[in-house]
């Protein structure tokens, strides 16, 4: 799984993503940390978007992420008029994070946990995550439920611009438990139309599997919510948020 080709169209065909509002919402989850948040990874960053709009607001900025086409696209969008400290970005994969230093919260958003498809990675990822955050630092990522992941099967879509045309076709497994997406991308480059296909695929882990996992990587105050909500999870939210907090020493 790559994204080779869809990097150069990533940011186009995200572009009904709300990362404003995202901001707001992870923010609004700083104030439970048991220290006030200055340094924020952004975990699985991609083109760097909400990366960048951390970093505006005032907080140092690390963005993580496996794909280095990905990250090139994040490097070149420093917003215009930018004053602040420059964010640094990494190419690690998750499970074998490695900071400087550590930091006050980790984010990871998009369901990017869901793109680890391997358990025992994500495993080992939650537990470098642990490592690296200041006592009292929280962790705050967001997953697709199995419900949502078994719904995509058989579905097709299609999503473009006037440069850029991506269609895909979702296929469950339920004996894998994984959900492969099909992507036919087509870009506009000058005069004439360059295609590319990708397949990717997510993971369905379990809410309690989560759970268990941040546990088992250290995280004592572990609370899940409906995504964007500050509500209980509901039956039929298709997506879950997790806050974990670290211990104090």
């Amino acid at each position: 799984m790559t994204y080779s080709f869809l990097a150069g169209s990533y940011d186009a065909l995200t572009r009904d993503v709300d990362y404003g509002g995202l901001a707001d919402y992870l923010e609004s989850w700083f104030s439970k940390a048991r220290r006030p948040v200055r340094t924020v990874l952004d975990l699985a960053c991609g083109t760097g978007t909400l990366t960048w709009l951390l970093a505006e607001r005032g907080y140092e900025t690390i963005g993580v992420d496996l794909s280095p086409e990905m990250l090139a696209r994040a490097q070149e969008k420093a917003p215009e008029g930018f004053a602040g400290e420059l964010p640094m970005f990494l190419n690690q994969p998750m499970d074998r994070l490695d900071l400087y230093d550590t930091v006050d919260a980790c984010v990871c958003c998009l369901d990017s946990v869901n793109y680890v498809t391997k358990p025992a990675q994500l495993r080992r990822a939650f537990q470098r995550v642990h490592l690296f955050l200041s006592p009292g630092g929280v962790f705050l990522f967001d997953a697709r439920t199995p419900e949502a992941l078994a719904g995509m099967d058989g579905q097709m879509f299609c999503d473009e611009d006037e440069d850029t045309c991506c269609m895909w076709q979702g296929e469950f497994s339920a004996k894998r438990r994984i959900c492969a997406y099909y992507m036919d991308i087509f870009r506009r480059e000058g005069e004439l139309w360059r295609r590319g296909q990708e397949v990717h695929e997510e993971y369905a882990y379990t809410v309690e599997e989560l759970t268990q996992m941040l546990s088992q990587a250290g995280f004592r105050v572990i609370q899940r919510y409906g995504a964007g909500k500050k509500r209980p999870l509901k039956p039929g939210d298709d997506r879950v948020f997790f806050f974990a907090r670290k211990e104090e020493k």
